[in-house]
């Protein structure tokens, strides 16, 4: 199971897509995670554990974008690693949950 959510604005959706992650928390609560598009790449913020943690860290690298996506994972596959987490990027340049 988990939970996506995904968000675009003209301001910084880095806020949107933590508090809609927070509501899906109950979808899955192994990890948590969001992508932005930063105007010229896409940065990335992935956390084992609850969505909490994966805040803390999103604001600890000032982490903005105005073109994001987020997940929750509930680990059914794989084990429960950052590198397990969601989205993961492909070569740069694509963000897929």
């Amino acid at each position: 199971m988990c939970g996506i959510v995904g968000a675009i604005a003209a301001r910084n959706v880095v806020p949107v897509l933590v508090d809609g992650l927070k509501r899906l928390e109950y979808r899955g609560y192994d990890s948590a995670g969001i992508a932005v598009h930063t105007g010229d790449a896409i940065s990335r913020v992935r956390r084992v554990g609850r969505v909490a943690e994966m805040e803390a860290a999103a604001a600890a690298e000032n982490l903005q974008g105005t073109l994001g996506i987020g997940h929750t994972r509930w680990a059914t596959h794989g084990g429960v690693t950052e590198h397990n987490a969601h989205p993961h990027i492909s070569f740069g340049k694509i963000a897929v949950v």
